[in-house]
């Protein structure tokens, strides 16, 4: 009888509850009993993730609730994002105070952006970022509002006045709306280099006058010349030095341009929290003065009368300040400088205690991870305040207005990516016949066939598996040494995998396909190993059932995610349907991560639309703004090529082959599409009023 008639008969002898199960797998030979009887799922636990959910015994069972619970979403989510009754994500754009009907269906904005136009869509394709200005509004009204009443009830005899770091996020709607919505605050920016520099003080001709600019980083001759010139504008321009021969730069040019400079320190604190982002702070770190160097600086503005111009000190305890504790005693230390440098002449008026005003990603309200924060916005607003009042009060100095340059805090929240994902197929079974296995099998190789059915026989199942993967290696020797042919060896494979799957015992982490790039998109994932929310937008309503890590279009092993918020390595998903379109977001990576973003494998950057609460007429939201991702001739041209020329090379090789002119059509079609894959129809002349294009007549 042959080996695989044996095996066949001998699985299928085996009680219902111990058989492999491989339903879909008909047209494999000799198989069909146990098709018909295969394993019930009833002496196997289903795949559940009890773990995570406020009720264990939820059986089959699902709810937005359990949903919610299960991403964590109103821990990291709080107050902005929340799960409507139709199971998908939806948007509060201002915080608590939003009202039933103010809310957005994430997957409405979707659809609206993916339709065709003449479906009354955008006609954008994915990834898609979701840009919510109200929620940035919302972002800068509270942290406002938390300072005002931390001032309010500590009698602090002084205000509050923010600024944006533009390197967060230095899109042009993104600044332009932190400087309208922060007009009543007297909110500014800061800038740490010549390019934001201009932006900055384009910017806030729209400001308000009262509105800071802060110059950070390295300066040259050309940068101090600039914050110079906006200082003679009107804007209340302050240079900040980061090393102490800056001042020799800003005393002559200022004399030069015939204008009083106003000057800050930016000092290094002893301070510094341990994480990696207190990496740049404490006494190594890469910016800011010494004690020894203030007081050269202040002897040097002393020698050419220029003390009084010293108005502001500046200092970084680090990004994502874990603790209030840690907090109050950095600015305590600085206030104390800050009381020193009053008492040595300077005209000192702005305390700056820079970034650090952290995101919980992960939702657990720590303080002792990188993702997360042990304290709220009010409490950090009212540590700051206790700090310096405490301290100054003690040196009789006056209240300095306090400045901070909350970025991380402010911007994160308001973006939201979104992008497709696809199962992988978890068992491939092209049709390849399972009797080839049969054929010429060694000695060795068809004692481990043995084996495997013994073992399969007495429902000993693990060491089923070992005997198949030992039978697999022995085949895959065999093909080595060039005696087993490869339909033999995909046999083999096949077996295994099905065996594998069957038993449940494989591993239980599927790979779903996503369609954008991790080094473009989320460039922090990869390089600092920053953990972002990702989850589901849509089906929060059913129960997901897989465990899957993601996996993105570039040719890179890097190119995965694997690592999910709450220190887990695998993502619970829904299975994906075919021809449906599966959709996740990304949450909270509105700060630098479309500025650290790349052109690796030139997937350039995605799409974005402007999403704002409607006024009225039956609609919960307005798109203002919507801007296509880079196409290919884009990326191209990015890296100093000519898609102008290249698409005429390509078009005269063309004709010369004599190729047809559909073939121009779908070149200049293809230098016009984003780079990232596009599902389902597609023509070039079908998108020529979507896209644009090269003109291929």
């Amino acid at each position: 009888m042959p080996a695989l008639a044996c095996f066949d008969q001998a699985i299928a002898a085996l009680p219902p509850a111990f058989a492999f199960s491989l339903a879909g797998e008909s047209s494999l030979p000799g198989l069909s009993p146990l098709l018909e009887n295969g394993f019930s799922g009833q002496d196997l636990p289903e795949k559940d993730f009890s773990d995570e959910v406020t009720n264990p015994n939820i059986g089959g069972l699902w709810s937005p609730e359990l949903s919610a619970s299960l991403y964590r979403i109103n821990g990291w989510g709080a107050p902005y994002f929340s799960i409507n009754g139709s199971g998908n994500l939806s948007v509060r754009p201002h915080g608590l105070e939003t009202l039933l009907f103010e809310e957005i269906d994430l997957m409405k904005v979707v659809k609206k952006a993916v339709d065709s136009r003449s479906n009354g869509g955008l006609g954008l394709q994915l990834p898609l970022i979701v840009r919510l200005p109200d929620v940035l509004k919302h972002r800068i009204d509270s942290l406002q509002s938390a300072f005002d009443s931390a001032i309010r009830s500590q009698s602090y005899d002084s205000h509050y006045q923010g600024v944006y770091p533009v390197k967060c996020n230095q899109d042009r709607s993104i600044v332009e709306d932190i400087v309208a919505f922060g007009r009543s605050h007297r909110f500014g920016l800061e800038a740490g280099s010549k390019p934001e520099l201009l932006l900055a003080m384009s910017a806030l001709c729209k400001g308000s006058p009262e509105s800071y600019l802060i110059c950070n980083g390295y300066k040259d001759e050309e940068y101090i010349s600039l914050a110079l010139m906006a200082r003679k504008m009107g804007l209340d321009t302050v240079i900040v030095l980061e090393q102490e021969e800056e001042v020799d730069l800003v005393i002559e040019i200022s004399k030069k341009l015939s204008v009083r400079p106003v000057i800050g320190i930016r000092a290094k604190l002893r301070t510094k929290h341990s994480g990696h982002f207190g990496s740049t702070s404490g006494e190594k770190g890469k910016f800011g003065l010494t004690t020894l160097e203030i007081l050269g600086v202040v002897r040097k503005l002393r020698g050419v009368a220029m003390l009084d111009c010293l108005q502001l000190l500046h200092f970084h305890i680090g990004s994502q300040i874990p603790s209030v504790s840690l907090l109050g005693d950095g600015v305590g230390e600085a206030a104390q400088i800050y009381c020193e440098l009053v008492r040595l002449g300077a005209g000192m008026r702005v305390i700056d205690i820079g970034g650090g005003l952290g995101v919980d990603y992960d939702g657990s309200k720590s303080s002792a991870s990188d993702m997360s924060i042990g304290y709220t916005l009010e409490e950090y607003a009212a540590t700051v305040v206790q700090a310096v009042r405490y301290v100054c009060d003690q040196k009789f100095v006056k209240h300095p207005v306090i400045c901070s340059e909350s970025g991380r805090a402010l911007v994160s929240h308001h973006s939201v990516l979104v992008f497709e994902a696809t199962a992988a197929r978890e068992v491939a079974t092209p049709g390849l016949d399972l009797s080839y296995l049969t054929l010429g099998l060694s000695d060795d190789a068809r004692t481990e066939y043995g084996n495997l059915m013994g073992a399969a026989m007495k429902g000993e199942y693990e060491l089923c598996l070992v005997h198949a993967e030992q039978l697999k290696q022995r085949c895959v020797e065999e093909f080595k040494l060039g005696s087993f042919a490869l339909e033999q060896l995909a046999a083999v494979d096949m077996l295994c995998d099905l065996l594998s799957h069957a038993s449940q015992q494989a591993d239980s982490v599927r790979t779903y396909h996503v369609n954008l790039s991790v080094f473009s998109s989320i460039p922090d994932f990869w390089a600092i190993e920053q953990l972002f929310p990702i989850m589901p937008i849509h089906r929060l309503d059913q129960r997901p059932s897989i465990n899957a890590i993601l996996s993105d279009l570039t040719c890179d092993s890097d190119g995965k995610v694997t690592k999910f918020i709450g220190g887990a390595t695998s993502l619970p998903l829904h299975e994906s349907r075919p021809g449906e379109p599966y959709y996740l977001g990304m949450f909270l990576g509105g700060a630098y991560q479309e500025a650290l973003g790349g052109l690796h494998n030139l997937l350039g950057s995605a799409s974005v639309v402007r999403v704002v609460g409607s006024d009225g007429g039956g609609q919960a939201f307005a798109v203002t703004g919507a801007v296509p991702g880079q196409s290919c001739a884009d990326v191209l041209r990015a890296m100093r090529h000519e898609p102008d020329s290249m698409f005429e090379a390509l078009k005269c090789r063309a004709e010369d082959c004599f190729m047809g002119e559909s073939v121009a059509r779908t070149l200049a079609w293809s230098f016009n599409a984003m780079p990232y894959l596009r599902h389902g129809a597609t023509t070039a002349a079908g998108d020529e009023h979507e896209w644009g294009g090269y003109d291929y007549y």
